[in-house]
């Protein structure tokens, strides 16, 4: 009697478990339909070519143009800003709390480290526009009001956290023969970072670069509070711009009639979008099956 109570419960517990897996992929699916079909019915009254070639975007003007080039680049431009503070910085916090910090100062700095995570976006937005911006004016004197750089750097700080802990869990990760047989060979301990601990932890390393850049990507309240809502063509950090996600939110909480033209591109920025972060998640798998391949064959 007890066993059979035993496998009753975990079956419920399997069937438990296999409907939460399947939710999330429900959950996918529905997010992919919804995207094809409203996409599709834009791309019905805008040609492919015009969408990916036009350098102007002004859909809801009265001289319309449909080109996803200006917010494509002032997407990219915010990413790479971001990643030029995150990258570097999550890297070395990773590093000193993996290899240098003990165990009392490590306790005491990742936490504070992973508070930033916790920081509502909207009011990392406001420290930009509010703080960073006129903080970079006095050094940058033509910068304008709304630019990129600002909320480059501040969203840089914001996912420094992801890419502090995941890198460092990475490093932890690294079995200490490593360390050893580096030491063996006369490493000094920063020879040995660099040349066997990071290599070795790359893949995980990598992996979380991914996915700070996909949160980049990804990132609203911040581009759309302080980098301005003025799709441009440019590559220029210090002139307000337009990202795809500050798009989504200026018409979504605007006036457009649902189901009009100008209310679909929004879906089509929204599949662009999409298909930027899966883009981004197929190239950290495909790095981390290679490094992974490195190091279990080396």
């Amino acid at each position: 009697m007890e066993h059979r109570r035993r496998r009753i419960s975990e079956k419920v517990i399997h069937v438990f478990l296999a409907a939460c897996g399947l939710v999330s992929v429900l959950t996918t699916v529905g997010i992919v339909l919804l995207l094809g079909i409203e996409a599709l019915g834009f791309f019905r009254e805008v040609s492919l070519k015009q969408f990916l070639l036009d350098t102007q975007w002004t859909p809801l003007f009265a001289d319309k143009h449909f080109g996803i080039l200006p917010l494509l680049s002032g997407t990219l431009l915010i990413t790479v800003i971001a990643m030029l503070v995150a990258l570097p910085l999550g890297l070395l916090v990773a590093v000193y709390l993996s290899e240098f910090a003990d165990e009392r100062v490590r306790r005491t700095i990742k936490p504070v480290v992973e508070i930033l995570a916790g920081i509502p976006t909207v009011v990392y937005g406001y420290f930009a526009l509010l703080f960073v911006t006129p903080l970079l004016q006095r050094i940058i004197p033509s910068l304008a009001g709304f630019n990129a750089i600002s909320p480059g750097i501040v969203m840089g700080i914001m996912i420094l956290p992801m890419v502090a802990s995941l890198s460092e869990d990475a490093l932890y990760a690294v079995p200490h023969s490593f360390r050893e047989a580096a030491y063996a060979l006369g490493s000094s301990r920063l020879q040995m970072v660099f040349r066997v601990l990071i290599p070795a932890a790359m893949s995980g390393i990598s992996a979380s670069f991914i996915l700070g850049m996909s949160r980049a990507v990804g990132e609203t309240m911040i581009v759309a509070i302080a980098a301005g809502q003025q799709p441009v063509l440019t590559l220029n950090p210090l002139v307000p711009i337009e990202t795809m996600t500050a798009y989504i939110v200026q018409v979504s909480l605007g006036d457009t009639p649902h189901g009009t033209l100008e209310y679909r591109t929004i879906f089509a920025v929204g599949a662009m979008l999409f298909l930027t972060t899966l883009g981004l998640n197929l190239v950290s798998l495909h790095i981390r099956n290679r490094y992974s391949r490195f190091v279990h064959g080396a």
